[in-house]
């Protein structure tokens, strides 16, 4: 029964936390509040701290839940954290949709930039990466948070794909192999790895230029056929 009042209060706790940061309050019962609340600490203790500084104190402290009820709901501070990205991978985020392929991989690209060079929010993104690379259990829920996002993005392949804007090369229609088609998941993936590069390998600044250049490079990429799959002819040899 103790333990009951115990999660109980913690519950109630972690909804006051919750209601008073603006934007941070999720739809949901009382379970998905503490939840939601626990999440919001650990984003904001890797801001401020990195994930070597982040401890199950700041957790219980700012979220409003008692530590003895987080190690029993999480384990440990690997455990917040790998439930941190499950919940950031529940929302409803989309991809953009703006008509046209090269329009919706150069939004992309730039929300990418966007993301980690906004102080409001770049510092949580970079911190959950950061503990990827200290971390295997975060490393993994961190996988499973792109894979998920880079699926959803696959749409914007398919659209363009559906609208004739992708073809198979000419060289990959002429073979035998109906199959050919257009590795969407390689295709979104081309359009982030120069950011993701700059942004946390060289440490090099980005910003909307290079996000435009980054979809270009893509998009000129895929109407080469370099994301086609399923053709197994060579390309036609140049004329001599």
């Amino acid at each position: 029964m103790s333990d009951e009042n115990d999660a109980e209060n913690d519950d109630e706790r972690a909804a006051r936390n919750a209601a008073r940061r603006p934007g941070t309050q999720r739809p949901g019962g009382r379970t998905a509040r503490t939840r939601a609340a626990v999440r919001d600490a650990v984003l904001a203790g890797l801001s401020e701290h990195g994930y070597p500084g982040l401890t199950i104190e700041y957790v219980a402290e700012h979220s409003g839940v008692h530590k003895t009820t987080l190690y029993r709901r999480w384990g440990d501070l690997e455990g917040l954290l790998a439930d941190a990205l499950d919940l950031a991978g529940e929302d409803s985020w989309l991809p953009p949709d703006t008509g046209s392929l090269e329009g919706d991989l150069r939004a992309l690209a730039r929300e990418v930039v966007d993301s980690f060079t906004d102080p409001a929010v770049a510092a949580s993104g970079s911190a959950m990466i950061a503990a990827g690379f200290q971390s295997e259990r975060a490393a993994t829920a961190l996988r499973a948070y792109y894979t998920e996002r880079f699926r959803r993005c696959e749409t914007i392949v398919e659209r363009a794909v559906g609208r004739g804007e992708l073809l198979p090369p000419a060289h990959a229609k002429e073979t035998t192999a109906p199959q050919a088609s257009i590795d969407a998941g390689a295709l979104v993936r081309a359009v982030s790895a120069p950011l993701f590069l700059r942004l946390f390998i060289t440490r090099e600044p980005v910003d909307t230029a290079l996000a435009d250049q980054s979809a270009a490079a893509a998009l000129a990429a895929a109407r080469a056929g370099a994301f086609t799959t399923g053709a197994t002819a060579s390309p036609p040899s140049p004329a001599t």
